[in-house]
Formats: C-alpha cells, sequence, structure tokens
C-alpha cells in the first residue's frame, strides 16, 4: 500500500466513465481523494459512494476532486452514477493496474477462501501528486465524514 510521502503513478492509463483513457497526471494541480472500492451496486460500496456524493459540495468548495475507482466497466459505472445520482467521477481500472500500483488490489478471505480482490482503501493526493494520507480496510458508513475532517485540518 502507498504511504504518505510517496509518489503516485501517474502515468498508468484507466477509463473514466464515459470509456476515455486517464490518468493521474490529469489531476495534477488539485487536491485529490482517491478511493478504491470493489463492486458498483453492492451495498458497502453503495453507501460509501452516496456518503461521498453527498459530501462532494463541501470537497469541492476545498478545491477537491473525488475519484472512485474499481474494477467495473465504464457502462457499470455509468449506470451505478446515474442510478444513486453520483457528482464525482468513476475510473475503470480493467486490468487492475492502478489498484495494483497503489497495493489496493491483493489477498483477501472471505467464508474461509483465499482470492485476489479489491481492498477498499482511500488516499488523499497533493496537488504535486504525493500521498499525504491513507485509509487501508475502510468501512464505508461513516469515511466521508472522516475524510472531510481530515481535509479540512489541512488545506
Amino acid at each position: 500500500m502507498l504511504k504518505p510521502s510517496q509518489s503516485v503513478p501517474l502515468d498508468i492509463l484507466v477509463k473514466d466513465q464515459t470509456g476515455q483513457p486517464i490518468s493521474l497526471k490529469d489531476t495534477l494541480g488539485q487536491y485529490v481523494v482517491l478511493y478504491f472500492y470493489p463492486k458498483d451496486n453492492t451495498p458497502g460500496c453503495t453507501t460509501e459512494a452516496c456518503e461521498f456524493r453527498d459530501a462532494n459540495a463541501a470537497l469541492k468548495k476545498l478545491g477537491v476532486r473525488v475519484i472512485g475507482v474499481s474494477k467495473d466497466s465504464p457502462q457499470s459505472h455509468r449506470q451505478f452514477a446515474e442510478k444513486h445520482r453520483l457528482n464525482f467521477e468513476l475510473w475503470s481500472d480493467l486490468d487492475h493496474q492502478l489498484l495494483a500500483a497503489f497495493g489496493a488490489w491483493g489477498e483477501k478471505k472471505k467464508f474461509g477462501k483465499t482470492y485476489l480482490g479489491i481492498i477498499r482503501s482511500t488516499f488523499i493526493i497533493s496537488p504535486k501528486g504525493k500521498i499525504i494520507k491513507t485509509w487501508e480496510a475502510v468501512k464505508p458508513a461513516g469515511h466521508s465524514t472522516a475524510v472531510l475532517a481530515f481535509l479540512q485540518s489541512v488545506i
């Protein structure tokens, strides 16, 4: 998992929810909340996304850009965003390159079985492309409140 003061990978291309290629290079010059979540339209992921939606006006006032990333397709992201009126970007990392670079793709266990999957995590990225805060093994409910409080204390 990337840690504070480390540089983010700027050149890994993923797709935004419209299917257009995009990378973290496109976010330089602004603070970013980059959160990784397992799957569109699942209970925990919907809770997390809706809480970021509700906090997004306050985050935007601070000059912060929110981006959610999963391995779902751009089409799935569009449907998820429309269904829940999400007001921030969703990026599709189909081949797990960005996920792996952040340490958000790895071994998980459920019901005694081990498998590879997305580790729910959040990173705050500075305008210069450095990690300034990480949350690992995030619990969705209330997470956006903690993220907003942290950003209000540093910006």
